[in-house]
C-alpha cells in the first residue's frame, strides 16, 4: 500500500525573500543617508562664506553736481505788513448836543475799507464822524469869525471834494466857508451845529460857543434852511465830528465799534500812507544786513509775491510786539519797502522775507560745501566721480559762498566742469547716511 505527500517549501526560497528585504532596507538606507549629506552640505558653511555672508553691503555714493550758478547768502525772515503811519479813531460825546451820553448809533466803514476824502466813519449819538484831508488835527470848534491854520485847513480840504469857501480869505472862517461846511453836512443827511443866538458869530480864538442841539437826522430834501438862507444862528464845525488824514484815501484796519457800544479808546485803527514790511532780526542776522540790500516778499497763504528793498537797520535792539501779548521777543527792528505798492488788503499780514545778503553777481562753477574736504595739507578738494565708477581728488581753491554752495576754482592738470558728478557723502545700502 503506497502513500502520497504535498512538496514543502525549501530552504534556497526562504534565502531569496531574506535577501530581497535586506536589499530594500540597504537601498532605502543609502537614499536617506544621500539625503541628509546634501541636507547637510547646504547647512554647512566655511567660516569664509559666513563672513562673506555677514558682512555689510558696499556702500552707496552720494552725488552732486557741479554747476555754474550766481553764488548769493541769504538771510530769511518773517514780517508784517504795514502803513508808514495809523491813526487810533476815538469817539466823544458830541458836540451842541446838552447830556447827550456818547453811543454809536451807526457804523458806516467795514475793515479793509478804502477811506475816503469826505466819507462819513460812523455816528455817534445822532452826529456823524467825517474825515478830511489834513495833517494838522482838530483841536477845537471852528466857527463863523474863527480864524487860524486850522482854518485854512478846512477850507482847503472842503474845495477838494467840491465845496469851495470862497469869497472867504484864506484862513478865515465866514459867509463862504458857513455856505461850504452846511453843503458838507446836507451831503450826509444831516444839519451843521449852530451857535444858539447870532450875537455869538463873531466870536474869535479856542474858546467853545454855546450852541444850540442840532434837528434830527433827514434826508437832504427834508432839511429845513441852512446857514445863509435865514436859518438862526452861525454854523459850527466841531472837532468832534471830524478826523483829519494825510495822505487820503486811507485804510481801514481794525473796526471795533458797534451800534449800541459806548465809545471806548478806539473804535477804529485807520492806516495812512504807503505799506512797508517791518521785522525783527537776531544780533547775528544783523550784522549780515545794511540798506540797499535787495528782498523777496512772499505771503505764503495766497502765493502773493513782490519784491522790496531795506530801507533801514536799527542799530538798538527792541521789543517785537505781538497781536497776543503785546511784546515778543528782543531783536533789532528791520523796515523793507516794496518796489511797489502792495495791495491793500495785505495790511496786517505776515509775510516771509527772503533779503540776498551778499551775491557773486555773475555765475561762478559752484558745488554744494558738503562735497569739500581738507587734507593733511590744509588744501581743499573735491571728490570726482568718473564715468567707469572710480574717484579722483581735484585739489579746489573755495570763493564765495552762500545757500549751501560754494564757488570753487580747480588748480593743477585735473580739470572740474559743470556737469561733473562729485561726492558729497557716502551712505550704505539700504541704510541711511
Amino acid at each position: 500500500m503506497s502513500e502520497s505527500r504535498t512538496p514543502s517549501r525549501t530552504a534556497p526560497d526562504t534565502e531569496i525573500r531574506r535577501r530581497h528585504r535586506l536589499l530594500v532596507v540597504v537601498i532605502a538606507t543609502t537614499l536617506v543617508a544621500g539625503a541628509g549629506g546634501a541636507l547637510a552640505t547646504k547647512m554647512l558653511k566655511s567660516p569664509a562664506q559666513v563672513a562673506a555672508e555677514m558682512a555689510a553691503p558696499a556702500p552707496d555714493r552720494l552725488t552732486a553736481v557741479a554747476e555754474r550758478r550766481i553764488i548769493s547768502d541769504t538771510v530769511v525772515l518773517r514780517g508784517k505788513v504795514v502803513a508808514t503811519s495809523a491813526l487810533a479813531v476815538q469817539g466823544s460825546a458830541p458836540s451842541g448836543v446838552p447830556g447827550a451820553r456818547a453811543i454809536v448809533t451807526k457804523v458806516k466803514v467795514k475793515q479793509g475799507e478804502a477811506v475816503l476824502p469826505g466819507q462819513q466813519l460812523f455816528e455817534v449819538s445822532g452826529r456823524p464822524v467825517l474825515t478830511l484831508n489834513g495833517a494838522l488835527p482838530a483841536y477845537r470848534d471852528l466857527r463863523t469869525g474863527s480864524t487860524g491854520e486850522d482854518v485854512e485847513q478846512l477850507q482847503r480840504a472842503l474845495a477838494d471834494i467840491g465845496h469851495p469857501t470862497a469869497p472867504d480869505p484864506k484862513g478865515t472862517f465866514a459867509a463862504g466857508t458857513e455856505r461850504a461846511v452846511t453843503a458838507f453836512y446836507k451831503t450826509h443827511g444831516y444839519q451843521p451845529v449852530r451857535t444858539a443866538t447870532a450875537s455869538n458869530d463873531r466870536m474869535t480864538g479856542g474858546s467853545t460857543p454855546e450852541t444850540q442841539a442840532p434837528q434830527p437826522t433827514a434826508s437832504p430834501s427834508a432839511m429845513p434852511p441852512a446857514a445863509g438862507d435865514g436859518g438862526a444862528g452861525a454854523v459850527v464845525f466841531p472837532m468832534s465830528e471830524v478826523v483829519y488824514l494825510d495822505p487820503l484815501p486811507a485804510r481801514a484796519d481794525a473796526v471795533s465799534a458797534t451800534v449800541g457800544q459806548a465809545p471806548g479808546e478806539k473804535l477804529m485803527s485807520i492806516s495812512t500812507g504807503e505799506l512797508v514790511i517791518d521785522a525783527t532780526v537776531t544780533a547775528p542776522q544783523k550784522g549780515l544786513l545794511r540798506p540797499g540790500q535787495k528782498a523777496e516778499i512772499l505771503r505764503e497763504s495766497t502765493g502773493t509775491r513782490a519784491t522790496g528793498t531795506v530801507v533801514s537797520v536799527s542799530e538798538t535792539a527792541a521789543q517785537a510786539k505781538t497781536d497776543q501779548s503785546g511784546s515778543g521777543a528782543t531783536g533789532y527792528p528791520v523796515r523793507i519797502k516794496p518796489d511797489k505798492p502792495l495791495p491793500a488788503d495785505l495790511v496786517g499780514q505776515d509775510t516771509r522775507l527772503t533779503v540776498t545778503a551778499a551775491s557773486s553777481g555773475s555765475a561762478m562753477l559752484a558745488v554744494p560745501a558738503s562735497a569739500l574736504s581738507a587734507g593733511a595739507n590744509g588744501r581743499s578738494s573735491v571728490s570726482v566721480l568718473a564715468p567707469d565708477g572710480s574717484v579722483q581728488q581735484v585739489t579746489v581753491e573755495p570763493g564765495p559762498s552762500g545757500d549751501g554752495f560754494v564757488a570753487v576754482t580747480a588748480e593743477g592738470p585735473t580739470a572740474l566742469a559743470a556737469g561733473d558728478e562729485v561726492v558729497v557723502g557716502v551712505q550704505p545700502r539700504g541704510g541711511r547716511p
